[in-house]
């Protein structure tokens, strides 16, 4: 069935029997049993894994890996449903003036999968494997440290460049997974989660148990998970309906909307901060001239897009990465419009009387990044810009395209902080910088805002970056996307995320299937 067919096939979703019942729509609780319920399977769907897949956290880049790295391994720090960074492996922390300088105490009593009992070892090993001599995609999340150093089996100091109030949402990066002190056999990940690898198909399933008794007394209630990818939407909307799987995670809003009228299945939306990108490498001859890249900004027709893609679950993007929702939202930026003159004022002033570019997309990007891409195409071509749209399979999409094409599609997933977020992707250092925009200037006013403790000149200084990024970055972001996923009632205490789906990747471990 294709995605035309499926969507007119409404009357399907009144016909499916022996699923169950109840809705949830962004935070609309299913009810609940008031004591979670223990066992069962759970299985769930997923887009965002290829053959390329690999369990070491250093090369997580996609959901798949990370939802079963936070199967197996637990993080420093959480996030919970409110955006608050709380403890996890790390049980509490002090940070002296200045914000230079932080003592965190490790939780006692943790024992990973082989027996061994967490130390500070083991936590000093696992942030230093994303530091230095490294290829981890979260080198720019920590770059910031300085020295990380044991101070005794349950504390560990660790000293910035420069001062980070906000350090402990920095640490919940979902790379930041902790191993046991010098492992490194990724393909039999060992860690403190609730549940052991027992299976790993990169690209086509995994199978976790539980490992035994488990340090949170409120989690890990299944006993067993068994991730299935399926990168095909339509596909993986079949499977939710034909009963194979549980959940399924980046549904489209048609989509959406239509199993909402089911009693049978409910949809979970959160509004996380995730946007779309189309990557121009600014260190490409073409997409290094400014000109280009501004002509291919405003030859975009965002509400479009958002109309006919999203159905109304985003909003425009305006070409920097910070949501309307932050704080630190630049409120002075003008909103980016489909402006075909000005996108011929723009490749006059770069020499050219058209242009003739080619998009790699693929689904794997996005929910819905061919159908953007398209549109994107097809207003393109009154701004004087021939838009080839190149289809690109989503099974080895984020190894061998992005990254590796000039102009290709992207994604960020939403952070807690504006410095995550601009560490992530737009910093010289940022291994994750898909454009290849690279400024010092830029660099550096982020250092400096990331340290300054005032909040009203902190937010001047990430205002003055997004305005960088705005004007002269390779990323064209045409909207901010709601994450929506769904699921059949059985599963209880699923709920929305403050970031990403499947309650920012950890679905595994805290709910549970009704009985």
């Amino acid at each position: 069935m294709n995605r035309r067919g499926f969507l007119s096939g409404a009357a399907l979703f009144g016909t499916v029997a022996g699923v169950g019942g109840g809705l949830a729509l962004a935070g609309c609780a299913v009810p609940e049993d008031t004591i979670p319920s223990r066992g069962g399977a759970l299985r769930l769907g997923m887009t965002g894994g290829s053959t390329s897949d690999s369990l070491d956290p250093r090369t997580f880049v996609d959901w798949v890996p990370i939802n079963i790295g936070y199967q197996i391994m637990n993080g420093l720090v959480e996030i919970d449903a409110q955006g608050n960074a709380v403890p996890e492996l790390f049980q509490s922390w002090e940070a002296q003036p200045g914000a230079i300088e932080w003592t965190f105490k490790i939780r006692r009593d943790v024992v990973f999968h082989n027996g061994k009992t967490l130390d500070a070892d083991d936590v000093v090993y696992s942030i230093n494997l994303h530091r230095g001599n490294t290829t981890s995609a979260a080198q720019g999340a920590v770059e910031n440290i300085l020295d990380v150093r044991k101070l005794d089996l349950t504390q560990v100091r660790i000293t910035l460049r420069g001062g980070d109030a906000e350090l402990p949402a920095t640490l919940a990066d979902y790379r930041l997974l902790v191993a046991p002190d010098g492992f490194t056999d990724w393909a039999n990940p060992i860690g403190t989660g609730a549940y052991k690898l027992e299976t790993f198909e990169p690209g086509v399933r995994c199978i976790t148990t539980k490992a035994g008794s488990y340090w949170k007394p409120d989690a890990g209630h299944v006993e067993a998970i068994e991730v299935l990818v399926i990168n095909d939407a339509v596909a993986r909307v079949n499977a939710l309906i034909s009963g194979q799987v549980d959940i399924i995670n980046r549904i489209d809003g048609r989509t959406a909307d239509l199993l909402k009228r089911n009693k049978h299945f409910q949809v979970i939306r959160s509004q996380t901060g995730q946007y779309a990108v189309f990557a121009m490498n600014c260190e490409s001859d073409l997409y290094g001239n400014n000109d280009i890249r501004l002509a291919l900004k405003y030859a975009i027709d965002r509400e479009r897009i958002i109309k006919t893609v999203l159905n109304g679950y985003g909003v425009a993007g305006n070409d920097q990465p910070i949501p309307r929702t932050s704080p630190y939202y630049n409120t002075d930026l003008g909103q980016r419009l489909y402006d075909p003159d000005r996108a011929r004022f723009h490749l006059k002033k770069a020499g050219k009387g058209g242009l003739d570019v080619t998009l790699q997309v693929s689904e794997a990007a996005f929910s819905g990044a061919v159908d953007a891409a398209v549109l994107y195409q097809a207003a393109a071509t009154g701004a004087g810009v021939t838009l080839n749209v190149k289809r690109e399979p989503a099974d080895g999409y984020w190894s061998s395209v992005w990254m590796r094409a000039p102009f290709c599609a992207s994604y960020s997933d939403g952070r807690i902080t504006v410095d995550g977020a601009l560490s992530k992707a737009y910093k010289s250092t940022s291994t994750a910088n898909d454009s290849r925009w690279r400024r010092p200037d830029f660099d550096k006013m982020a250092n400096e805002a990331r340290a300054e403790l005032d909040p009203s000149k902190r937010k001047a200084l990430y205002a003055e970056c997004q305005r960088m990024i705005h004007d002269d970055a390779g990323a064209l972001i045409p909207m901010f996307m709601d994450h929506i996923e769904a699921g059949t009632s059985k599963v209880q205490g699923w709920k929305p995320s403050a970031i990403f789906d499947f309650m920012g990747q950890r679905i595994g471990e805290k709910v549970w299937l009704a009985s």
